[in-house]
């Protein structure tokens, strides 16, 4: 910790190429201050996403170089650090000292040897893809929050891209019929998908391994397509999506295969997290769709939902256009850093006692998020991954 009485975190503007978010916006600054943190932010880290240094200044932030920001923190926060910033992440090692705290997404489960990486530094790192789904950590679910923007990205680029309007309209010209969108998976992403879609005037289908969530699907006014296939237990006990094996995903891809042809638009979700995204649609089922038909694949940065998926790209598969959506948060930074910001001031004040931050695994949010401290992987997945022992009790 610092000299002062204060805690003092540390905003470095993001180096991983495309990405504009920044870590925290002004208005969270001052909510911090308030719990006695000091804030120290790089010059120019908020530029991308629409914030000004002259904000984070009115707001009661210090601004400083990227070596400053790092050597005064006692808590760098980020965006993308380790495994989700591989090779510019790279260049902040030597910054790190031991005891500091590192506060971001850091793909752990993905990563897993960039977090051992990390390690080495001493500086103990707090990935925020691990909160756990429990009501407590809820304000904190940067997962949640950024997948709430992605779904509703992904409906605005299937409408641009679409050559047919979403909304049914009677003109003088006649009827135009809705839009046919079909959403795969319906997390958080695929909700914001559905509701998005029925705000645009589409007709909505959509489908789940969880048969649990057909309430929530037909709440927002779509359809639930159901399948004659049993998925067992689709999810792990931290209320993550889990694997289900090829053979469960073969049969339904064959009873899927009619809804694909019979929609406009497609927009895939599913991902499993630290696995390659399982493989739902085909490009068989592309080629029956009505040509100038749309799919987004938001699991694009994971492998895809669809075969013919690449990252970052527009593929063409016959007259279907694919978009391998990446990133798209980072396509409204400004809201995507003001919701993230408010996750992580949430995870920041769960542990600040006494004006002090307490990294203790008595807390369940702490255990679970902690990967690594004291020059060692500490998360018994991650080490588990990595082919290493279990760590000792601390």
């Amino acid at each position: 910790m610092s000299d002062s009485t204060s805690i003092v975190v540390g905003v470095p503007r993001e180096t991983f190429p495309g990405e504009t978010r920044v870590a925290l916006v002004p208005a969270v600054v001052a909510v911090l201050s308030k719990a006695g943190v000091q804030t120290v932010v790089e010059r120019g880290a908020g530029e991308a996403s629409g914030y000004s240094d002259d904000a984070f200044e009115a707001k009661g932030a210090t601004l400083a170089s990227r070596d400053e920001v790092f050597s005064r923190a006692d808590v760098v926060v980020q965006v993308r650090v380790a495994g989700a910033n591989l090779s510019a992440g790279r260049d902040d090692a030597q910054r790190l000292r031991s005891g500091q705290v590192v506060i971001g997404m850091a793909d752990p489960l993905g990563e897993p040897e960039a977090i051992r990486e990390f390690a080495s530094s001493g500086a103990a790192l707090l990935a925020l893809e691990l909160v756990p789904r429990i009501t407590r950590a809820q304000s904190m679910d940067v997962l949640s929050s950024m997948a709430t923007l992605a779904g509703y990205k992904a409906v605005l680029i299937a409408a641009n891209a679409l050559p047919r309007m979403f909304p049914m309209m009677m003109t003088a010209a006649g009827t135009l019929t809705p839009a046919r969108v079909f959403v795969i998976g319906a997390g958080v992403a695929g909700l914001q998908a559905i509701a998005s879609s029925k705000r645009l005037g589409a007709v909505v289908q959509a489908y789940d391994v969880r048969p649990a969530v057909k309430e929530q699907i037909q709440s927002l006014g779509a359809k639930f397509v159901e399948l004659p296939v049993e998925a067992g237990n689709a999810e792990d006990k931290g209320g993550y999506a889990r694997e289900l094996g090829e053979d469960f995903y073969r049969k339904q891809r064959e009873l899927m295969a009619r809804v694909v042809a019979e929609s406009d638009v497609v927009i895939t979700t599913a991902m499993i997290p630290g696995k390659k995204a399982p493989v739902l649609v085909t490009s068989d089922m592309l080629e029956k769709m009505a040509p100038g038909s749309v799919v987004v694949d938001l699991a694009a940065e994971r492998g895809g939902n669809v075969d013919a998926t690449r990252a970052g790209e527009t593929v063409h598969v016959g007259n279907v256009r694919v978009f391998g959506a990446v990133n798209l948060p980072a396509t409204m930074p400004y809201h995507a850093s003001q919701m993230y910001a408010r996750n992580v001031a949430a995870f920041l004040q769960n542990m600040i006692k006494d004006n002090a931050l307490a990294v203790s695994t008595d807390d369940e949010i702490v255990r679970d998020t902690l990967v690594t401290r004291d020059g060692d992987v500490v998360n018994a997945t991650i080490r588990e991954r990595l082919g290493l022992a279990a760590a000792q009790a601390r």
